[in-house]
């Protein structure tokens, strides 16, 4: 199950669901509830709390009674939630520059809520729609300028035309609370868990990372150089390789080879990657082996 962040959509997974599927795995991504394609329930909360709420249903209407859960900064903390308070739906864990402790939310909606008073005039009246306040955040979340090209962050603009949408995205950004993560018992998410950081992400601080991959029980870090926060765009191979291990749990049998004793608490660092290998949510993709659809 694989969850976009911030100013995303299931879009960002359409590299790496084809490769999972072809490793024997069954990808679906997801629009979040808000996002992309999905229902915008008039007064429903879009939080990360009912984020993990809303997925659970969607596991249940696609009958799917466990699943390995995937999420990228907003999207791992829902899928940290849905670990913690739904663990039978858990099997295995993916958290892709997660947002946890003082950054929630990121310096990108930080960002964004200053950028909204520096173009006041223009959002207000609609003229570019949210291009002003997302544009800086799609571009800065790559590491490589070429992987954000002017096409594709209009095709992620797309949900945000006009002023509704400058209002329906500023309503996502002060969705983010920190409470909806504060409040997770990270000692209790016992599922194997597997941390990735992107080291060119600027929008977090790489301690986040090393912290929460130390708080939570089982645990593993691995590091990417060269790499902002989108993972999916940047290195889609890479990061398809790394989630099939873990669904596979090959990398379960690595971290024991490592041994627990990587940072005292529990998590395990691996080398970097360079050296080792309501209602449900709406726009559900999946891919089976051999059935690939193009919207994935």
């Amino acid at each position: 199950m694989l969850l976009h962040g911030f100013g995303t959509c299931s879009f960002l997974w359409r590299a790496v669901g084809p490769s999972l599927a072809l490793s024997g795995c069954t990808a679906f991504a997801v629009d979040l509830m808000g996002h992309g394609e999905a229902d915008r329930p008039f007064g429903a909360s879009v939080g990360i709390a009912a984020q993990a709420v809303y997925l659970d249903r969607a596991l249940t209407a696609l009958r799917i009674a466990r699943a390995t859960v995937v999420g990228v900064d907003l999207g791992a903390a829902v899928a940290l939630r849905v670990a913690a308070a739904f663990p039978d739906r858990v099997e295995r864990l993916a958290l892709i520059n997660p947002l946890a402790f003082e950054a929630v939310p990121a310096e990108d909606v930080r960002a964004l809520q200053r950028n909204t008073a520096r173009f006041a005039l223009r959002v207000a009246r609609g003229v570019l729609g949210a291009a002003p306040l997302l544009t800086p955040i799609l571009e800065g979340s790559v590491a490589d300028p070429e992987r954000m090209p002017m096409r594709l962050i209009a095709r992620y603009l797309a949900p945000f035309v006009g002023r509704e949408g400058v209002t329906h995205l500023l309503a996502l950004a002060r969705s983010i609370r920190d409470d909806d993560v504060d409040s997770i018992d990270l000692a209790g998410v016992l599922c194997p868990t597997l941390v990735v950081r992107g080291e060119a992400d600027r929008w977090v601080e790489p301690t986040v990372a090393t912290r929460l991959a130390a708080a939570l029980p089982h645990a593993r870090l691995v590091t990417l150089p060269g790499v902002g926060r989108l993972v999916p765009e940047e290195q889609p191979d890479e990061l398809a390789a790394l989630l099939t291990k873990l669904a596979h749990g090959s990398l379960d049998a690595e971290a024991a080879e490592v041994g627990t004793a990587g940072n005292g608490q529990g998590g395990v660092e691996a080398p970097a990657a360079t050296t080792a290998p309501a209602a449900p949510l709406t726009n559900p993709s999946a891919a089976g082996v051999g059935d690939v659809p193009d919207g994935l």
